[in-house]
């Protein structure tokens, strides 16, 4: 047994919050995240609010999600808006060139996206399109969205249903701009960039502007995109996938071995240089730090399950994609002072997904069940947070409303380990504690056994004054919640 010992000092006091937007969700047009997933239509016999899923919303209700960024991804850049407003017969159908070649019928639009924030009470991160798109049309679609009655765009909003206008929180201008976004290169995109956020209309409050940042460790487009355009973003965006070898090797999501089970976790630790890297090149243009860090897709990126359309990107959920949230939740808690949102791909049936759905049928996934332990973390006080690749332990702990908020997680696939945290303040007893374990490595809940791992109460604890020890089982993530002792 390893004996972990931290000891809280007035490091508790130094204020970094955890922003709740850590915890964000990602949907984009692709396979069966949209159609089929969140989006049955209104005349479906799926129960469903205005055409969304009921069950689905209620499930992600629960895990308080705090933003949703929409509606790509790759497909944001071939996405042009007014084809998904107005009257379904009317609207235009396209082929979804992104993922697959399928035909998009635009039946879920921006009426559909707000009113899918409405019902999960998150805030809207919009990418717009700027890789085919015009400065113009997206001007027209803030001003859409944004804009009260009186302007031609806001008309033609309340024409279609809704006269209150909605509210943009985040916008990202382009995606992965290096690549799918139209393979730019960086002092161009910088430029582009510029341009187009001149134009961003603000008719409903300021509108945080998001600008792409780099593939990975492409540390030439972060210092060109800086140098030329850090004093006109408010966040700069970066992507990281985990894999089990290679985007063309990437390994089954579920018949897997010891070693892919650490390739998949060291994969996933990268992510840990990956912020620090781009945060030291962006202190060159940057160094008070005024431009977040925003990590709008990570996640696991395994083979699609046989079966399906290799392009859907429909991937099973293992006990090993938890302990891969857990410890990405970590990594983002440590860097917490810079970095401000993240967004996980993808919400429903694609990736590293919540939810899996199989006609009226639902599961909830390992995954989710993390995002539903690590919700209480959201705007908390952080403390102390922990990941290395030397330790298969990773933590974070943080205060609020006079309650500390622990949460370990155990990467080992053979031991149990202690932990021992040691606090300035004499602990009460908790009033949450719950558990997600594995008995075996891929451990995953199917349609026919969807409770095969859920979250289960914990009792492996012990307190003495000031000081807990806890009994950390492999392959699992804990969390606790403490009242500070009076």
């Amino acid at each position: 047994m390893l004996l972990v010992k931290v000891y809280i000092s007035e490091k508790e006091k130094e204020k970094v919050t955890i922003s709740k937007y850590l915890q964000g969700q990602f949907a984009e047009h692709l396979g069966r995240g949209i159609y089929g997933g969140l989006w049955v239509g209104k005349e479906s016999d799926i129960p469903n609010i205005n055409g969304i899923r009921s069950d689905i919303v209620e499930a992600l209700k629960k895990i308080n999600i705090p933003v949703l960024r929409w509606p790509g991804g790759s497909f944001a850049d071939q996405y042009h808006w007014r084809d998904g407003i107005g009257d379904y017969k009317d609207r235009r159908k396209i082929f979804n060139n992104s993922w697959g070649g399928v035909v998009e019928d635009n039946s879920f639009g921006t009426h559909e996206f707000f009113e899918l924030c409405r019902q999960l009470g998150c805030e809207a991160y919009v990418n717009v399109n700027l890789g085919s798109g015009t400065v113009r049309e997206m001007a027209d679609w803030i001003e859409y969205v944004t804009a009260k009655t009186g302007s031609t765009m806001a008309d033609l909003r309340a024409k279609n249903g809704h006269p209150e206008p909605w509210k943009i929180k985040f916008l990202g201008l382009g995606n992965e701009a290096w690549m799918g976004g139209g393979y730019m290169r960086p002092d161009y995109y910088a430029d582009v960039y510029r341009r187009y956020q001149t134009y961003v209309p603000e008719y409903n409050g300021d509108i945080y502007k998001i600008a792409s940042g780099p593939g990975e460790c492409d540390f030439e487009w972060t210092d060109k995109v800086m140098d030329i355009a850090h004093s006109f973003m408010d966040g700069f965006s970066l992507h990281h996938y985990s894999l089990t070898d290679t985007f063309y090797n990437k390994g089954d999501a579920v018949n897997f071995d010891e070693t892919e089970w650490g390739s998949l976790l060291y994969s996933a630790k990268r992510m840990d240089d990956l912020i620090n890297d781009n945060l030291y090149h962006m202190a060159a243009y940057d160094p008070e730090h005024k431009v977040d860090l925003v990590v709008d897709e990570w996640g696991t990126w395994l083979e699609a399950e046989k079966g399906t359309n290799p392009a859907f990107l429909y991937q099973q959920n293992t006990i090993r994609d938890a302990i891969i949230a857990a410890t990405t939740f970590n990594i983002f808690n440590k860097h917490a002072k810079y970095v401000k949102m993240a967004n996980i791909a993808q919400m429903v049936n694609v990736l590293q997904a919540m939810i899996l759905t199989k006609d009226d049928k639902m599961i909830l996934t390992p995954t989710y069940f993390v995002f539903d332990m690590y919700k209480f973390h959201q705007d908390a006080d952080l403390i102390d947070a922990y990941c290395n690749n030397g330790s298969d332990i990773s933590y974070t702990i943080s205060h609020k409303n006079g309650e500390y908020i622990i949460s370990v997680c155990n990467s080992s696939i053979t031991a149990d380990e202690d932990v021992t945290i040691k606090f300035n303040h004499k602990l009460g007893a908790p009033n949450y504690s719950k558990i997600l374990a594995g008995k075996e490595m891929n451990d995953h809940n199917t349609f026919e056994e969807p409770k095969n791992v859920k979250e289960e109460s914990y009792s492996g604890y012990s307190i003495s004054n000031n000081e807990i020890n806890i009994s950390s089982k492999k392959m699992s993530i804990i969390t606790i919640k403490i009242p500070v002792a009076e």
